[in-house]
């Protein structure tokens, strides 16, 4: 990599300021820069087939430590190339280890890079595999789920500095496209964009949340017969909850929090963030939380999507 930054130089190729210089050219800007990585099985492809759908320049399995001479070439193009995406995956797991140095590399030529990384369960993972009867990457003369176990604990550090964590647990080809869409289809991104998630604690915490908050302290409309068929969609369940002592405490000051960790969020780059609110079957009381918490979010200017997990499966 030294060499090939010589020969960088040489050729006028500056990448410290956010823009490109050509020997006796104009400056042009850096490409942004989007890492797919996560979970084999977990929709690695389908993510980048999406973007590439959105014009992006997607190159899959790149070597990590290619990364910083990829985007690179992509200044060199006088802007035909402004946004690369670049899938890496333990199927380059000898490279893997060059990720972290490639990774400091960019930041400190200033380029705006975003890691996105897709997660799965490990049920989910297995019977995607079973169904293709093809073997996991890692998983040598174990089984699948030694496989994924692996994988997980090679992946777990890049999983923390992620900008993005999607679970495609319980979603189709077509939802996760969605979900890509939606978070790269503009052409202007907003500074946070925040998922509000009910969920119950009895169908499991979700794996892609960034903050977990509980409501159970509240007593359950569950318990009260004309409420029990409802959901916290309704405005008599939504009231109830409401009328509860501590209930309007907790949302006043639990969005302000929010609020506060939403300002350091942008100070730090962090462009996504999913709470999830949880009650015990994700029927009642956190979804009516997530309705109004959404709401508070939405009146300060982050663009919110609210997602209800676990209502209707009772």
């Amino acid at each position: 990599m030294s060499e090939q930054h010589d020969e960088d130089r040489d050729a006028g190729v500056h990448v410290s300021t956010g823009t490109t210089t050509e020997a006796g050219g104009a400056d042009a800007p850096i490409p942004e820069l989007v890492i797919i990585s996560g979970m084999s099985g977990a929709g690695r492809s389908t993510a980048a087939k999406c973007l590439e759908d959105l014009g992006w320049f997607v190159v899959d399995n790149l070597p990590p430590a290619l990364i910083p001479t990829m985007v690179e070439l992509g200044a060199r193009s006088q802007g035909n190339v402004a946004r690369i995406a670049v899938v890496v995956d333990v199927r380059g797991r000898r490279f893997f280890d060059n990720l972290r140095e490639s990774l400091a590399d960019l930041d400190a030529k200033e380029v705006t890079r975003r890691i996105v990384f897709l997660e799965s369960s490990d049920d989910a993972l297995v019977r995607r595999f079973e169904s293709v009867r093809r073997p996991h990457p890692l998983q040598g003369d174990g089984r699948i789920v030694d496989g994924i176990a692996a994988e997980r604990d090679l992946l777990r550090e890049l999983r923390g500095d992620a900008d993005l964590v999607i679970d495609t647990s319980s979603l189709n080809v077509h939802e996760l496209r969605a979900k890509m869409d939606a978070q790269f289809a503009g052409d202007e991104e907003p500074e946070l964009r925040a998922t509000v998630m009910s969920f119950g604690y009895k169908y499991g915490l979700p794996v892609d949340a960034d903050l977990v908050v509980d409501c159970r302290f509240l007593p359950n409309p569950h318990w009260v017969p004309e409420l029990r068929p409802f959901t916290g969609l309704n405005e008599e369940v939504s009231g109830y909850v409401f009328n509860q002592p501590g209930a309007k405490e907790f949302l006043d000051q639990y969005s302000e929090l929010l609020q506060l960790i939403a300002t350091g969020y942008r100070r730090e780059g962090k462009r996504y963030v999913t709470v999830a609110v949880g009650c015990t079957g994700g029927k009642h009381r956190s979804v009516a939380m997530s309705e109004k918490l959404a709401a508070r979010l939405a009146s300060e200017g982050i663009e919110t999507v609210v997602v209800h997990r676990d209502m209707g499966r009772e």
